[in-house]
């Protein structure tokens, strides 16, 4: 089972790091806010809904869980979808399912109703959007990389500071009803976000040149597959999985239960929204500032690293926050919690990119989502069961803590004990040799190249656009394979 991947760049093509990779860019943080920010944004219809269904807060909390679960859950099927009609179709479909789903849900006659359009349709629409633009940020971006992830991962505090009050206004003026189907208008802005996402394309060459080559490299690429499982014999892929498993156990916890703990301290509902209001300010800052230090050239080696301490530090801003008493209290804990959430937003997805590379990201996304779809519902709902057991906040706070500073842990030792060890692998090392050499190949221009194939010396072989001397290059290679 297999299909052409539609829009992965071509042999020995470069990330532009810039031109329309802007513009993919801006699709991205689009993209990502609604993605992240709309089924938090959807909860302020929760009252109206409680009020026309007769239903109970807990059962209208279902339509964010379904939300979020799709957005995860359904990463193997993005993976598969990309892999085989490309990126901006998917998306461009998705976009219409995202908006289709609100549409839908204003006629709801029941809860129900609800759950299947809101939750299913568009969180499934919000999934094809969100998967394949991080896959086409990642064939634009190489260099500035980490710069473009933390941009784009700073699109959803800035979409939640708007949709939550926008949510609120159509509310007052045109009731639940009318807000989702003006909502539903608003997520047509995704297929214009896919419409962005342009095929990387392969450099013109002249009709002498194209003549020139030999026929063997006219042969048809081999298909790939539309879900590559090989990643999981990538032990960097296995440890990064399960860090970021155990680490979303606890990582959404404390947003979802700040409101209720201030309420609980006895603040009214204004003042205990606003620490929100706070988090959000400060993650929209540290999003980017986290990808513009993860792109500096001491860093960006030990970008896992970098993640590593993001996390153990938002783990221990849990564990100390549990312990606030006062409104002072729970606003300091907001400015590090914000600080530490938003650079472990950016960096999460420059570290996998990193760990597996361009080829397999797209099949490794879509199994990571699907591994923290499932630890995504069973985090907040225990927390939630903690509450109901012991009728305070802070062992809420304390578990959400622990799970998130065991993750740290995780992934830095398994980093340091394993992938130091693959590293001092001599077929690793002779693999790295040949992508430095293919990689200086481009860096030389593919002028040089084409120019040597045609007058060189010898028996000529290409490799991704680069010119080899079978009489020199073969036998240097033939020696390395020898000598590992």
């Amino acid at each position: 089972m297999g299909g052409a991947v539609v829009d992965d760049a071509p042999p020995g093509v470069k990330a532009p790091d810039g031109g329309w990779g802007w513009a993919v860019l801006s699709g991205c943080f689009v993209i990502t806010g609604f993605s992240y920010a709309f089924p938090k944004a959807v909860s302020v219809f929760f009252k109206e809904l409680i009020r026309e269904f007769g239903v109970g807060y807990s059962d209208t909390a279902w339509i964010s869980s379904i939300l979020l679960a799709m957005l995860y859950g359904a990463g193997p099927l993005c993976s598969v979808l990309v892999n085989k009609y490309g990126c901006r179709p998917v998306m461009l479909v998705g976009g219409l399912l995202a908006s289709l789903g609100m549409i839908l849900a204003s006629f709801a006659t029941s809860i129900i109703h609800i759950y299947l359009c809101t939750g299913v349709i568009t969180g499934l629409g919000l999934a094809l959007n969100f998967q394949p633009s991080l896959i086409m940020l990642n064939r634009y971006f190489s260099e500035k990389r980490p710069l473009a992830n933390g941009l784009a991962a700073a699109g959803s505090p800035v979409a939640l500071c708007c949709l939550s009050p926008l949510g609120q206004v159509l509310q007052f003026h045109y009731g639940w009803r009318g807000g989702f189907l003006i909502l539903g208008g608003l997520l047509l802005n995704c297929c214009a976000c896919g419409a962005l996402m342009r095929p990387l394309m392969p450099p013109k060459k002249s009709p002498e040149l194209e003549g020139s080559e030999p026929a063997e490299d006219k042969k048809p690429q081999p298909k790939k597959k539309v879900l590559d499982f090989s990643v999981v014999k990538d032990r960097g892929f296995i440890i990064y999985t399960l860090a970021a498993s155990i680490m979303v156990l606890g990582l959404f916890v404390p947003p979802v239960f700040m409101v209720s703990y201030a309420k609980a301290l006895g603040y009214e509902d204004t003042k205990s929204s606003l620490l929100l209001t706070i988090l959000g300010f400060v993650d929209m800052f540290a999003r980017p500032a986290a990808g513009l230090l993860a792109g500096t050239k001491w860093v960006r080696p030990r970008a896992v690293y970098l993640f590593s301490f993001a996390i153990i530090f938002n783990g221990i801003t849990d564990l100390i926050g549990s312990q606030a008493t006062d409104y002072t209290g729970l606003v300091f804990f907001c400015i590090f919690f914000g600080l530490s959430y938003g650079m472990v937003g950016a960096l999460q997805f420059e570290v996998l990119m990193a760990i597996v590379g361009t080829d397999k990201f797209s099949s490794a996304i879509g199994l990571v989502l699907l591994m923290e779809a499932i630890a995504v519902l069973v985090g907040p709902p225990g927390a939630g069961r903690l509450l109901d057991a012991t009728g305070q906040y802070m062992p809420v706070f304390l578990l959400a803590g622990c799970e998130v500073v065991l993750a740290s842990i995780v992934l830095a030792l398994g980093n340091a004990l394993f992938m130091k060890k693959k590293s001092h692998d001599p077929k690793a090392q002779l693999e790295m040799a040949v992508t430095a050499e293919e990689g200086e190949g481009l860096r030389g221009g593919e002028e040089n190249d084409d120019v040597t194939a045609v007058q060189g010396n010898g028996p000529i072989r290409r490799d991704n656009g680069n010119a080899v001397n079978h009489t020199g290059g073969e036998q240097e290679l033939e020696a390395a394979q020898g000598h590992t």
